[in-house]
């Protein structure tokens, strides 16, 4: 089957799957659970294939990193799913109801987006992520992996295909799609795809944002910062950018430039030096950061660059303004954080920072759709359209309008002895 038969069919089965009751989809996602588990040996052994090719191939190490999926990282899907299960279902949701006029209702209720193409490189679990959202949420789903991981994602696909099919799930809700030239014609199937979700390096997510036709949710950069306040407390804000730079370093909400106010620095850049240099992290810093410790000279460029890697730029700043400026100007709009110990000082750094997730006092690791609660995301979102920040279920749902009358009708409406509507809002429920 080409591609385009595959889209109609996810198109077909995504009119199905949004009629689909929460119970249904629930043991589903149970079944897929279980299966990973009682598979899991069989799973890491694909990936160790997948691993061993990278390597000979000189896959970058940030893609090796996140090319793995061991048995922790299983154990961690399963937590996911087992997450989603225990979320209300998003689908067929009263959002808002009115009465138009006695015995004209209407409502507006959450309904699936549709058909989701999703692109993605390296990473294994996105795979099990998003095709868990998209059915928890009632929409169909075309995959396609990086050729890195084809062992890896040919199991999942197929182990989740089976167990969702044996739940009820209508065929061809989910499909993996495995050659290059797939993307291609995916990007220009606006006519079946409402939705693309590419997750992957930034050369990669602008490529698909400037190729196609359909909306694209996602980002680009993962530039995030921590900002120290003149105000912050020292052993504070060491730990939360220790954990915001070195936790994970090959995710996009870790942290890549570290601002500090000009108070600060005397007293905490030292401090941040060696505790940086014990986790083996280059620090490339601005003139003023390089008159109080030894570091590379940061340029431009720095301000501007996603290391994904045991990288930090450090700049020293005179104001919270000039933080903020400097967010503004050179960050992603993805995550961004300040340490204070004033909360109206950091209350403005939310108001100013033009980012889809801004945090006082916390790790930037905390922008996460599983450690906010959504289950799991199907990414990161840093445009301003239907869905922001993480994207979970809630992101993953539109909705309509539905409408209840008795023969009404709008000649009734118009005239000189028009009838007026009432617009009264009803605090009532859509029933089926």
């Amino acid at each position: 089957m080409d591609i385009k038969q595959t889209a109609k069919q996810a198109k077909a089965a995504s009119i199905q799957l949004a009629a689909v009751g929460g119970e249904t989809k629930n043991e589903a996602l149970q079944k897929v659970a279980r299966a990973l588990e009682k598979e899991k040996a069989v799973i890491a052994s694909a990936n160790k294939l997948d691993l061993e090719k990278a390597a000979k191939e000189y896959l970058a190490a940030p893609l090796l990193k996140r090319l793995r999926f061991d048995e922790e990282k299983i154990r961690e899907a399963v937590d996911g799913l087992n997450s989603l299960v225990g979320l209300a279902d998003p689908v067929g949701v009263t959002l808002s109801a009115m009465e138009l006029d006695k015995g004209l209702e209407l409502f507006k209720v959450s309904c699936p987006i549709g058909v989701a193409g999703i692109v993605f490189e390296s990473r294994p679990d996105a795979l099990v992520q998003i095709s868990s959202l998209c059915l928890k949420s009632g929409n169909a789903v075309l995959m396609k992996g990086g050729s890195e991981a084809a062992n890896t994602n040919r199991i999942l696909a197929d182990i989740i295909t089976r167990e969702t099919l044996a739940a009820g799930i209508p065929d061809g809700w989910l499909t993996l799609l495995e050659a290059r030239s797939d993307v291609t014609e995916m990007l220009a199937m606006d006519d079946h795809i409402d939705l693309i979700i590419p997750r992957g390096s930034n050369e990669f997510v602008r490529y698909i944002m400037e190729n196609t036709n359909i909306p694209v949710l996602g980002h680009a950069d993962g530039i995030c910062h921590v900002y120290i306040d003149k105000q912050a407390d020292i052993d504070m804000a060491i730990r939360i950018t220790m954990d915001s730079k070195t936790q994970y370093v090959a995710v996009c909400n870790a942290v890549e430039t570290l601002l500090v106010h000009k108070d600060m620095a005397e007293t905490i850049l030292p401090k941040f030096k060696d505790a940086l240099t014990k986790k083996g992290v280059e620090i490339r810093g601005c003139e003023r950061s390089a008159r109080l410790i030894d570091v590379k000279s940061a340029d431009d460029e720095d301000w501007r660059t996603e290391y994904l890697d045991l990288v930090l730029s450090i700049k020293v700043v005179d104001s919270l303004k000039d933080a903020v400026d400097h967010i503004n100007r050179y960050g992603s709009r993805h995550t961004d954080v300040i340490v204070t110990a004033d909360r109206d000082r950091g209350i403005r750094f939310m108001d100013y920072v033009d980012s889809a997730n801004v945090f006082i006092n916390c790790s930037s690791r905390f922008s996460d759709g599983f450690r906010y609660g959504l289950g799991a995301e199907v990414g990161i979102s840093t445009s301003k359209i239907h869905a922001r920040g993480p994207v979970g279920l809630e992101g993953m749902v539109i909705y309509k309008w539905r409408l209840i009358g008795n023969g009404n009708i709008v000649a009734d409406y118009s005239g000189k002895d028009a009838k007026a509507f009432t617009h009264r809002p009803l605090q009532k429920n859509f029933k089926p």
